[in-house]
């Protein structure tokens, strides 16, 4: 498994979790049971619907969501917000 952090991401994480240490440390811990197991249920994985239909998207903390793509065993990871951000 390979994780590829897309530049739309990069740019997200660091305007709107990288400045709040609570989100930072949310989102690494939920990263963490993303990357041993994608399909827990804490992480509240589901297929996205209408013109993101080609990407998935898991719950990091309440409204907090990382908007990614699996392609092979490559995970690509697009956007992280708020559900009213990355949709």
């Amino acid at each position: 498994m390979k994780i590829i952090y897309q530049k739309s991401f990069i740019k997200s994480y660091k305007r709107r979790i990288e400045p709040h240490l609570n989100l930072d440390n949310q989102f690494r811990e939920k990263f963490v049971l993303f990357l041993q197991d994608p399909t827990n249920p804490l992480l509240r994985d589901h297929k996205l619907i209408g013109k993101m239909s080609n990407f998935r998207a898991f719950k990091v903390s309440g409204d907090l969501r990382v908007v990614y793509k699996k392609i092979d065993d490559n995970f690509y990871l697009y956007d992280i917000g708020t559900h009213n951000q990355v949709y």
